[in-house]
């Protein structure tokens, strides 16, 4: 008996309900865009920091349409209404995997801005709007969209390569460890930072001090939902690399769907976060979902 055989009969794969798919990328997608949405629409969230986070948000909502895209072509497939291996839709699947990967890899390159964005508001507070313009924002952003977009295309062409895969992992993990520095660097000298703030004459800088370790533990709230959430997928990932044929491993591949929807759920985590930890947003939110910003009420 092959190591496939033993997969089947030991660890069949568990399925996930499709309208448990649709939920989630549909409610997902609807949340996400609200963000965006509230971004744009307030002045007073135009800041480096919203909008890093409304480029995040826009990633989630790139993940979250691609896959609902993705789970209805399945589902037209499996009642042949669709071919799967016809060209223009295996071009289309094709597509559809670029922008999963191009959200991926946003959202690494987002949080990698909000983390060095967090790090300069904390430690370089007097410069931080010589040094974070909106100029240089837009352009931090345009360079993270261009990259993505180019990086997603050449490695869905050639990730069959080992080395394309290989690159992959090391980006995930050289990405993850540079965040993960920055965020315990900003703790660890957060104390001794608070000490020279505190020295200061006025209790407006206490203030500001507050609000952006608030803004901090945030972020830092949300790159562990990230974790949490993608983990699993980047997991199987490489599983697929290193042990393809192991029952082991593939008893782990057989829960491939519920590592989907886990992923998928991360777009759906992070706008609660949000709402949650932020007040100007909430009150966005609030204008927003009851009409009194565009007075549609009347």
């Amino acid at each position: 008996m092959n190591a496939t055989s033993l997969n089947r009969t030991d660890c069949p794969e568990v399925k996930v309900p499709v309208p448990l798919f649709f939920a989630v990328g549909v409610v997902s997608l609807a949340e996400n865009l609200l963000v965006v949405i509230a971004v744009i629409s307030n002045r007073n969230l135009h800041s480096p920091m919203y909008c890093f986070m409304c480029s995040l948000a826009a990633f989630n909502t790139m993940a979250s349409l691609t896959k609902s895209w993705e789970n209805l072509m399945i589902l037209l497939a499996d009642v042949g209404q669709l071919r799967k291996t016809g060209k223009p839709e295996t071009s289309l699947d094709d597509l559809l995997d670029s922008l999963l990967c191009m959200s991926f890899m946003g959202s690494i390159f987002s949080f990698l801005a909000i983390a060095v964005d967090r790090y300069i508001t904390i430690f370089h507070a007097l410069h931080y709007y010589n040094i974070m313009t909106m100029r240089r924002t837009a352009a931090i952003l345009a360079l993270i969209w261009t990259v993505c977009g180019v990086s997603a295309l050449f490695m869905i062409r050639f990730f069959e390569s080992f080395i394309i895969m290989i690159c992959f992992v090391v980006f995930f993990v050289v990405s993850l460890t540079i965040i993960c520095f920055l965020y315990v660097y900003m703790f660890m000298l957060a104390r001794i930072h608070a000490r020279k703030i505190a020295s200061l004459p006025s209790g407006r800088r206490q203030r500001w001090w507050g609000s952006s370790m608030r803004g901090t533990l945030t972020l830092t709230i949300l790159f562990g939902a990230y974790l949490f959430c993608w983990t699993p997928f980047f997991l199987h990932l490489i599983i697929i690399m290193v042990c393809p044929m192991n029952p082991y491993c593939e008893c782990y591949r057989s829960l491939f769907q519920l590592h989907v929807v886990l992923l998928m759920s991360h777009a759906l985590i992070d706008p609660a976060i949000y709402a949650f930890r932020c007040a100007e947003l909430r009150r966005t939110f609030r204008k927003m979902l009851l009409c009194s910003h565009w007075d549609c009420c009347d």
